[in-house]
């Protein structure tokens, strides 16, 4: 983590909050108030509440991951449904599901992204290094 302060003052000044009432609302994992991103996906160079530093932070393609498998799952089943109750024809599958593939991927993305950010937070998750003999 690129924050240093002493833990034993973290904790005292900043009680843990859950990843999820955080970081599904965009918010910093440490305070709960500042802003975690400064666009859509962007995240902010650091919280503007308490000024946690959020270089520590690299989701990378997880919350890509985990949306490709539950948007997935659910318009696979609504569209096998849908396909075996009524079978329209291709251009009604092509209507329903490419627009709610498109709505889901990307209202899921951001308070995924930050719900990994606050969780890498809440276990201190940091690169991998190899110790030196």
């Amino acid at each position: 983590m690129a924050d240093t302060g002493a833990p034993y003052r973290d904790k005292a000044l900043y009680p843990p909050l859950t990843p999820s009432s955080t970081g599904l609302r965009g918010r910093c994992p440490r305070c709960g108030e500042g802003r975690l991103f400064s666009g859509y996906l962007e995240v902010a160079p650091r919280c503007g509440n308490c000024g946690l530093d959020y270089a520590f932070s690299d989701a990378g393609d997880g919350p890509a991951v985990f949306i490709m498998l539950i948007v997935g799952f659910i318009v696979a089943f609504l569209a096998l449904y849908v396909e075996f109750t009524f079978q329209p024809p291709f251009w009604v599958h092509a209507l329903l599901w490419i627009p709610l593939v498109v709505g889901l991927a990307l209202g899921m993305l951001r308070p995924l992204k930050g719900l990994m950010i606050a969780i890498q937070y809440r276990h201190k998750a940091e690169e991998g290094r190899l110790e030196q003999s």
